[in-house]
């Protein structure tokens, strides 16, 4: 998943899915793009779910997103902290809990 900064927020699906791929990311290839609005309160999604093209919309009342930092133009995210961004959660505070090694077996 790639995460895009900048204003899109007039942009609906058709036009999303062209900027991503002049980007380099074709949401028709199962790479689902996140658009934050200027304003850090609002999020776009676009990707293709096998029979069409959806568009997830989401205004944060509120406080706005926490967003990862900007490396390259991309923020990157995993499916995980992307979830926890869009509950409205502080995603740099989740952390994978600690699997104890296993133990030799006799």
């Amino acid at each position: 998943m790639r995460l895009c900064g900048a204003p899109h927020n007039r942009k609906g699906a058709d036009g999303l899915a062209l900027l991503a791929k002049a980007l380099g990311y074709d949401p028709m290839k199962g790479v689902a793009v996140v658009f934050r609005a200027k304003r850090a309160d609002r999020v776009k999604i676009v990707a293709w779910d096998g029979s069409g093209l959806v568009l997830y919309w989401k205004r944060l009342e509120g406080p706005a997103f926490k967003w990862p930092p900007v490396i390259d133009g991309v923020m990157r995210m995993n499916a995980a902290e992307l979830s926890a961004l869009l509950a409205g959660m502080d995603w740099t505070r989740m952390h994978a809990p600690r699997i104890p090694q296993p133990k030799a077996l006799a």
